[in-house]
């Protein structure tokens, strides 16, 4: 694979046929003589005195979006809606998402804006639906490459089919196994992948380029791109094979004064990690009473450390929505975004360049979360490229294999899907070995709910093999394993122990097992050992269970290690193939699965 180092030649960006926006949609700073700036100056222009030259002070458009996750037509059920905070203090959901719609909202806030940037905080391919997954994401860089996006950070499921696959995504080529899909070959990503703190093992460089400068007429705006450094912990171990991922503050530092030798001294840092915010409607004021306090988790720790040489931080991970001030090391007021996940909004910042310094006036930065709603035209170029594709996945996709009675969301401590999943898993555990106890099953690795109303004409009620795609789409195996009562209660405190301490990942569990999950306790204390029953029956720590997982959590994923020190394991079928048998086995037009109860853990609070 290609290493790259700040030496290394830019692959140069060919733009064409750039399309025309729309509408004017975005407001911009007015004058900056509050902020602390010279009254001669107002920034938003263009600025020239006497038509010699450029003022001081030029607005820099800044678009992001970050975990994309290949959801190129709207995402549906509760993947598809954000929440709204009203003057009142109630809130409201609104539809929101799909490329042809983000295409149509990003063109339209650029309208009129000489100097505009778009970039994006990683995850924009995995864990995608068919239309993307089927063909190895292909579509979404297409779709990527027409909205103009300027630059990413690689994240976590950049990872999933391993740094050659990510490779090819960023340069182009057909895929070695499955060929090419279309006429021509595969021409790969336009814009740059950075991937500052995943270094080869062996040559000890980044993968990819470290950062990327963007320039225009004098303006120069560096971007330095890091995934998590526990990417390994989230990943399977094929897909992070050969690789190392150093610690995000020191890499962005380290870039960060690359950049200033090189003269540019405005930056932003492009992190796929991210916060939790304390209210989940997109246009929630995390500055509350004070600057970032409204919002916690690793991003908080993080901004704080990044050096004050880096003027913005545009982050992702945690699919949340939020613009913080965060306080950088120097105390000084920095501005930290999220726009939630799947297209559904957009960050809209305005960063205001001092050409005297060739820095960003940080006092006058400006940044808010836009919702990418459905009521404005689609774009064209979108639906014709979804179009193409979907007729291609369409033999595929459409093909029903079960009927339910209602949504069946996955969201929450336990969902009414992690149940049904995990079902699945229990009974096609049970196909390879009957004598199989319990299944589990990791909330991450279920991506969208089970929506009731028909998404393509196929009926309600109807579960397509592309809506379970969607849901399932890592294509983990369903495996089997032997672990001792007493192993099995310490992988359920380990969803509030170790590294899930802080953000518990609660396993959803298959039927006839039980437990209390106390969270008014701390630590482990917070799984009531007493309450685990399985069938009514105590779990005994001196016997043996057979157990059903995903192949990733059977290699210690998510912060499981006991789940990767079982005994006596066997490979089934992919997780995909045991939803699709279960729900063909359990479920008619006549009889249609109900959404389960989520009542096998009980949540005390």
């Amino acid at each position: 694979m290609p290493a790259s180092s700040p030496a290394h030649p830019e692959r140069r960006r060919r733009r064409t046929n750039r399309v025309l926006a729309l509408a004017a949609g975005v407001v911009t700073v007015g004058a900056l003589a509050a902020a602390g700036l010279p009254g001669s100056a107002t920034a938003g222009e263009d600025h020239r005195k006497g038509g010699h030259g450029p003022g001081r002070y030029q607005d820099v458009q800044l678009l992001s979006f970050n975990d994309l996750h290949g959801n190129l037509e709207p995402p549906t059920g509760s993947s598809g809606r954000v929440t709204e905070h009203q003057h009142d203090g109630t809130t409201k959901t609104i539809d929101a998402g799909g490329v042809e719609y983000l295409a149509t909202h990003l063109r339209q806030a650029r309208k009129g804006e000489k100097y505009s940037i778009t970039a994006a905080g990683g995850d924009m391919v995995g864990a995608s639906p068919l239309i993307s997954g089927l063909f190895h994401d292909e579509p979404t860089i297409e779709a990527l490459n027409k909205l103009d996006l300027d630059v990413t950070s690689v994240g976590n499921h950049e990872f999933d089919e391993g740094a050659k696959e990510l490779a090819r995504l960023q340069y182009g080529g057909c895929h070695p196994k499955d060929g090419c899909y279309a006429d021509e070959k595969f021409k790969g990503a336009d814009f740059p992948y950075l991937a500052a703190n995943v270094l080869d093992q062996k040559t000890k460089r980044p993968i990819l380029k470290p950062y990327w400068v963007w320039k225009k007429n004098g303006v120069k705006v560096g971007f330095i791109g890091v995934t998590l450094e526990g990417t390994p912990d989230i990943v399977s171990a094929e897909g992070v094979k050969g690789l190392s991922f150093k610690d995000e503050v020191e890499t962005i530092n380290k870039y960060a004064k690359v950049l200033q030798k090189q003269g540019v001294k405005s930056i932003v840092a492009l992190l796929h990690e991210g916060g939790f915010p304390a209210s989940t409607s997109y246009n929630y004021d995390c500055d509350s009473p004070g600057a970032g306090d409204g919002i916690s988790g690793p991003i908080v720790d993080i901004a704080k450390n990044v050096t004050p040489q880096v003027d913005a931080l545009v982050t992702g991970h945690t699919h949340n929505a939020y613009v913080c001030s965060i306080d950088d090391p120097a105390g000084k007021p920095r501005m930290v975004t999220s726009a939630a996940s799947f297209g559904r909004l957009y960050t809209d910042t305005t960063l205001t360049y001092d050409r005297r310094t060739g820095d960003i006036a940080r006092t006058a930065v400006k940044s808010a979360n836009r919702v990418v709603t459905r009521d404005v035209p689609k774009a064209p170029d979108m639906t014709r490229l979804i179009s193409k594709w979907n007729t291609l996945a369409a033999p595929i996709g459409n093909r029903a294999i079960g009927h339910i009675s209602g949504d069946i969301g996955n969201t929450g401590t336990e969902s009414p899907l992690g149940d049904l999943v995990a079902d699945a898993q229990l009974a096609h555990g049970k196909q390879l070995d009957p004598e199989t106890d319990l299944a589990l099953m990791n909330p991450g690795g279920i991506r969208a709910p089970l929506t009731y109303a028909a998404k393509a004409g196929e009926g309600d009620g109807v579960v397509t093999y592309a809506e379970g795609f969607t849901v399932q789409p890592f294509a983990n195996t369903v495996n089997l394993q032997d672990f001792t009562g007493a192993q099995l209660i310490q992988v359920l405190k380990e969803q509030v122990t170790g590294p899930n301490e802080a953000a518990p990942k609660v396993l959803q569990v298959s039927s006839g097992l039980t437990y209390t999950l106390d969270l008014t306790k701390s630590g482990a204390d917070r799984v009531v050992t007493d309450s685990i029953l399985l069938d009514g029956k105590a779990i005994d720590p001196a016997a043996t269970y057979r157990v059903a997982t995903n192949s990733f959590l059977a290699g210690g994923g998510d912060g499981f290690p006991t789940l990767g020190q079982g005994a006596n394991d066997v490979v089934g079928a992919d997780d995909l193939t045991a939803l699709e048998q279960y729900l063909t086995a359990n479920s008619s037009a006549a009889e249609p699965i109900a959404p389960p109860k989520a009542d096998r853990i009980t949540i005390v609070k």
